[in-house]
């Protein structure tokens, strides 16, 4: 399960077999082929080890090295292993293109030319199967064509494991959509606070360079709802898509030219700090999110009751000295009467209040946090 270079004094794991060309002693061409395991090496010699001369004369010799075989490495699974070995092979078409320009703080995804955002509403209640199935669809409309379309949750989650297969991390984050839940459903509640969670997912991503113009994002946005026919052909040809995986890296355009190269040690420094960071960052999202969460906890309920209670407590006194019928107290019990209702109504302020601070808090938490459980 670990890697050679954990072993020291070895040769890096990733890196692709070398054989000697023509017998001639210091002279290597580089070899892609894929080696499946160690058990299927000839001669069964230890990677790393130089296999003796063949029978017959054979005067070649060889040295491997072999593959990184910890399959549950980012680098493996995104991809970036076989891209560098060379076993990426595709056709780009100019509009899969991915163009890297230098930006005033170095590298970043050349900028979407036609922004657009898109609100999601009216979360209803709709049936299918005569009635035998319900679900909820939401409401979309994308600025740059004006023209409303209804998914249902299945739908972002479909585009969700499309972009996550499409786009590999750590080279693009794609953040996790609300998480899903098997009961309650279709209460008020749970549907309210998945449709902002889904609204924060859907300007990020509206607002991203890249995904923002994934042909897959495309169709979800802009596919007619009551186009069953359409809406299946792309989501066949999303599914199909070869520019995924090890292809993926063969889309992304670099700069060229003077200041276009990076220094090792530059990145090197930035990468270890951003490792510190976002180790920090999540620690810190999650201890926030759990403050918040138990403060707006009290607010509704503790600091609501505490209120109320005071409130009950000065209405009990006004009815009591409206027993006594005196006209000149009457200004005095209006009085009594009007700060019960006033303790009533700063519970309910209490009450309301996190849905004015704290919730938006705690939705763009969730969405940070998405992103920091990417990172490996």
């Amino acid at each position: 399960s670990s890697t050679v270079a954990d072993e020291p004094g070895a040769l890096g794991s990733s890196y692709p077999d070398y054989e000697a060309a023509g017998g001639a002693p210091g002279r290597y061409r580089l070899s892609t082929r894929s080696e499946p395991s160690l058990g299927s090496r000839g001669g069964g010699h230890p990677p790393g080890h130089p296999h003796p001369p063949g029978g017959g004369g054979a005067a070649k010799s060889s040295a491997t090295v072999s593959r990184n075989l910890n399959r549950f490495s980012t680098f493996v699974k995104s991809g970036g292993e076989a891209f560098v070995l060379g076993e990426a092979s595709g056709f780009v078409k100019d509009g899969d293109k991915l163009c890297v320009v230098l930006g005033p703080r170095g590298p970043e995804w050349q900028e979407n030319p036609y922004p657009f955002q898109c609100s999601i509403e009216d979360p209803t209640k709709q049936t299918k199967f005569k009635g035998m199935k319900s679900y909820i669809a939401y409401k979309l409309v994308p600025s740059h064509t004006g023209q409303q379309v209804h998914r249902r949750y299945k739908h972002f989650d479909w585009l969700y494991g499309r972009l996550a297969e499409k786009f590999p991390f750590p080279i693009i984050s794609v953040p996790h959509l609300p998480e899903k839940q098997a009961t309650g459903r279709f209460e008020e509640d749970f549907i309210s606070k998945r449709r902002k969670g889904l609204a924060w997912w859907m300007d990020h991503m509206c607002s991203h360079p890249v995904l923002a113009q994934c042909d897959a994002f495309q169709h979800f946005l802009t596919c007619p709802s009551t186009d069953e026919k359409a809406w299946k052909q792309g989501k066949r040809k999303a599914e199909k898509d070869e520019m995924v995986g090890a292809n993926f890296f063969l889309t992304i355009s670099v700069p060229t030219g003077p200041g276009a190269s990076l220094d090792l040690q530059e990145v090197e420094s930035q990468v270890d700090g951003f490792k510190a960071f976002t180790k920090k960052m999540d620690e810190s999202a999650l201890q926030l999110n759990h403050t918040a969460n138990e403060f707006a906890r009290k607010q509704v309920t503790g600091f609501k009751k505490e209120y109320q209670k005071v409130g009950h407590s000065f209405k009990c006194l006004s009815q009591a000295f409206e027993l006594d019928q005196q006209a000149f107290s009457a200004g005095l019990n209006q009085a009594i009467a009007f700060t019960a209702e006033a303790y009533d109504a700063i519970g309910d302020l209490f009450a309301d209040q996190p849905r004015q601070d704290l919730d938006p808090v705690m939705d763009l938490l969730a969405l940070y946090q998405g992103h920091l459980a990417n990172f490996p």
